[in-house]
């Protein structure tokens, strides 16, 4: 497949602190970033996301109506970045759009996951055909939905003798492993920032710990740390996927039921436990002389973060996808723009090896302008 063409790809992920949007270039299986866009995310519409995140009651008008207004919010973020790349609509393929998840369920008698985002209104909003909803079909096909992106880091980074496995730190942390000669494998490890963002948020106001100048007033917790590393889902193999709807507040105020501790003490431990979850899987896929842990996300950018990760990974060479190439910031969009270019072209973009479903598919529903 020899053509050039043009995709966006729309991110918004589980911390909600805005919309990523990328315009990328795939030709001969290469892309090539061409320009990308943070677009922020109105306050009133994260608070009523997160309520239902969280479990908060809510009902059919109220689903519908976010529905509609994350339809519009996407389309204006992709209509800003064509407008800061001075690209005409008529010049790009297609969006590839994740849509907010709201509720992701991939066990039990009815696994389901939701992202909401009318993509009709994205596609209708900026002429440009848009392709979305692209976890249900692998979850039909008995996998978990997720991840998604490692079959992205796997066509953009190669292996030679040794591993290397691309960590992305969002909300969640999620890792896919790269191997020679081996399948690959991608999973959720856990928390990322999301916790150390709601902790923060509460105890100094801000979205986030700014260089981990929090985290850096506290210690370490051990009693609080070993209570964390109880957590079932840390023990259960891949493939394994998670989200808000495990790892939120209430969740990390009942590990605190029993102890007494200063707010920084717990930021400083929720640094350590997204540290170690993380390093705890990683140090399993070690093959080679030189394994590589390439991060992106914003946790790349919490430097007490990697310093732990370097630390506690001695024989790995950690490193931001940045250092390999590929911008860490915009590495999950320039994924969905990917998924895009594969679903136009009818090609397979899920991995069943990494989310456990029965096939190979093309993912993604496609909303033509």
């Amino acid at each position: 497949m020899n053509t050039k063409q043009r995709f966006v790809g729309v991110m918004s992920g589980t911390s909600m602190d805005g919309v990523d949007t990328v315009l990328v270039e795939i030709e001969n299986n290469q892309i090539r970033l061409l320009n990308s866009l943070d677009f922020p995310f109105p306050n009133q519409l994260k608070q009523r996301l997160l309520n239902i995140c969280l479990g908060q009651p809510t009902n059919l008008a109220e689903v519908g109506e976010l529905d509609h207004l994350l339809g519009h919010l996407f389309a204006d973020a992709v209509n800003a970045l064509l407008k800061h790349a001075n690209c005409p609509a008529e010049s790009v393929t297609a969006i590839g759009n994740h849509g907010q998840t709201v509720y992701h369920r991939p066990d039990g008698d009815a696994p389901f996951t939701m992202q909401i985002g009318d993509a009709n209104i994205i596609a209708t909003k900026t002429g440009i055909d848009t392709v979305a909803d692209f976890r249900r079909k692998d979850m039909a096909l008995g996998g978990q939905g997720a991840p998604l992106v490692p079959a992205f880091h796997h066509s953009i980074f190669a292996t030679s003798e040794s591993s290397v496995v691309v960590l992305n730190i969002g909300g969640i942390a999620n890792i896919s492993v790269l191997r020679p000669n081996q399948p690959v494998i991608g999973y959720d490890t856990g928390p990322g920032n999301m916790l150390m963002d709601a902790w923060c948020s509460i105890h100094r106001g801000s979205k986030y710990d700014k260089d981990a100048q929090f985290a850096r007033e506290g210690v370490v917790v051990p009693e609080l740390l070993t209570q964390l590393m109880t957590e079932p889902y840390l023990l259960r193999s891949a493939p394994k996927s998670t989200g808000r709807e495990l790892f939120n507040l209430p969740w990390l105020e009942q590990q605190l039921e029993t102890m007494t501790l200063t707010s920084q003490d717990v930021q400083r431990t929720l640094c350590e436990y997204t540290a170690v979850t993380i390093a705890n899987e990683v140090e399993r896929y070690s093959v080679g002389d030189k394994p590589e842990l390439l991060v992106c996300g914003g946790g790349a950018y919490n430097p007490l973060l990697m310093e732990r990760l370097t630390e506690l990974l001695p024989q790995w060479c950690v490193l931001t996808t940045d250092q390999r190439g590929v911008d860490s910031n915009n590495m999950e969009a320039m994924a969905f723009a990917w998924l895009a270019q594969r679903r136009i072209h009818n090609l397979p973009s899920n991995l069943p090896e990494v989310t456990g479903a029965s096939q190979l598919a093309s993912l993604g529903v496609l909303y033509p302008a």
